[in-house]
């Protein structure tokens, strides 16, 4: 009886241990801050060389933690890119490759249709909300969604509410519906079903900014994900008089601002972040925190004259519409003032927060990204050798070429699906993309586009359609 007692004792002793190491690893968990603003260009901040505009608190960030000079996005345009974000899938994967949209943007007649796309990311879809609430998370989701489908009568909401991100992991939505831009405009009527409406003129960046800290402070006790996903810099191009006059007046004493508004409107996203930070800090969260800010794609260039000459812009799968500013700060596990060339792309977050959370890997998701965590704490670097892009789709201009990318090293090779030909540019000599060197280099050209043809099959790609009407034309 005595030898039973003993080895019950030793089965609560352990057990007690357990659920103390368990609690142990739960206050160890870090929260998690993912701050996305809406369009925001690679050279649109202060501290990537935008000098006439004051963006202190990413300023600041980067102080403390790393920049990233070669961070891309999921794709160059937002819907695909906020997919690949929240699923770590590449958007070629999840046959979600385009802004999501009632509209159709291909031009007349052209020799190629826009390839098939789903119109939401499908609620069976595994994202690292989902991941994290199952790991005892509170996850909050405030700003722009765009990973559904509108209603075409003019409500703003979705056609499925199983697509928004209340039902995608997070426990709440501030604001996200299908929408590219905010609804009813920048300030209070809203317009938007899942925002209710603050006072008459109440600023949307503000009010996102209240909602989150507010969230914040609720779940302080707890591991937190916070997923600020701005709507600015979107259009439409406003912010407060205050700020527009300031950029107005700096522009009229001779600062480098083509647009005064766009510029006032690069602040208020600062002013959102600042205000998280202070948050953190007023919690005594800071050393436990880790902050994540990006842009979901290329920028729109609407105000920017500093900035190196990236080819193109927005919706284009040249540089200026796919690489992005990332910054990110974890208090003693990433260096202070740290500056990385690492090609990273929005593919890796998913598997970098799982990382940093302390959840297994699950050898069910094809992830295609792959943690940052070696490379953040100095202890390692990237395994892959490859980062791909498939963008078979028309963007709302309408004049992008329908193609795909690879970047192998220095190397970034284009392969346009109407023709099936190629360009390729060295990136570190070239980063315009001004010397399509292809000719130069005929046997590198033709090994990277059939690695990336292997890549399309691999991920069972979507392809544009051939266009029965443009050949008959072409025959006439």
């Amino acid at each position: 009886m005595r030898r039973c007692l003993l080895v019950v004792l030793a089965h609560l002793s352990i057990g007690q241990a357990t659920v103390l190491a368990a609690g142990q690893r739960e206050a160890d968990r870090p929260n998690i801050i993912l701050v996305m603003v809406d369009d925001l260009g690679l050279y649109d901040l202060n501290c990537y060389g935008y000098k006439a505009v004051d963006t202190p608190n990413a300023d600041k960030l980067a102080e403390e933690g790393m920049l990233f000079r070669n961070a891309y996005a999921g794709a160059p345009v937002c819907s695909p890119s906020r997919a690949a974000v929240i699923s770590g899938q590449a958007p070629a994967r999840l046959h979600l490759t385009n802004h999501i949209s009632n509209e159709h943007f291909a031009p007349e007649n052209p020799k190629l249709l826009d390839a098939p796309m789903l119109k939401a990311l499908p609620p069976e879809t595994v994202t690292f909300a989902e991941k994290l609430r199952d790991a005892g998370y509170a996850c909050g989701f405030f700003g722009k969604w765009h990973l559904s489908c509108q209603r075409p009568d003019g409500s703003n909401r979705v056609v499925d509410e199983n697509t928004l991100p209340d039902r995608q992991g997070f426990e709440n939505n501030v604001g996200g519906n299908g929408n590219g831009g905010p609804a009813g405009g920048w300030f209070s009527p809203y317009k938007n079903p899942y925002l209710p409406n603050g006072p008459d003129g109440e600023y949307l960046p503000e009010r996102l900014a209240n909602e989150a800290v507010a969230y914040m402070e609720a779940n302080k006790d707890k591991p937190f994900l916070i997923a600020m996903w701005n709507y600015t810099v979107h259009s439409p191009i406003e912010t407060t008089k205050e700020l527009a006059d300031k950029y107005k007046a700096r522009k009229k004493a001779g600062a480098r601002i083509a647009n005064p508004v766009y510029a006032g409107m690069v602040e208020a996203a600062d002013n959102v972040l600042g205000r998280l930070l202070r948050k953190i800090d007023e919690l005594g969260l800071r050393n436990n925190t880790i902050v994540v800010l990006t842009s979901d794609n290329g920028g729109f260039n609407y105000a920017i004259h500093d900035q190196p000459p990236l080819r193109m812009t927005k919706g284009w799968l040249y540089d200026g519409g796919l690489r992005i500013p990332l910054i990110m700060r974890w208090p003693g596990r990433i260096g202070p003032g740290g500056v990385s060339e690492a090609r990273v792309s929005h593919l890796d977050f998913f598997p970098t927060f799982l990382e940093v959370a302390g959840i297994p890997a699950d050898p069910s998701l094809p992830l295609d990204g792959e943690s940052l965590v070696p490379l953040l704490t100095g202890k390692g670097g990237l395994q892959r050798d490859a980062l791909y892009f498939h963008y078979p789709n028309y963007a709302w201009h309408s004049k992008n070429r329908l193609g795909g990318a690879i970047i192998e090293g220095d190397y970034k090779l284009l392969n346009w699906y109407d023709d099936d030909s190629v360009e390729l540019y060295n990136l570190r000599d070239d980063p315009s993309e001004a010397s399509d060197i292809a000719q130069q280099h005929p046997e590198l050209a033709e090994r990277m586009k059939q690695k990336f043809k292997h890549w399309l099959e691999a991920v069972d790609a979507n392809m544009p359609l051939p266009n029965k009407e443009y050949a008959a034309s072409e025959e006439l």
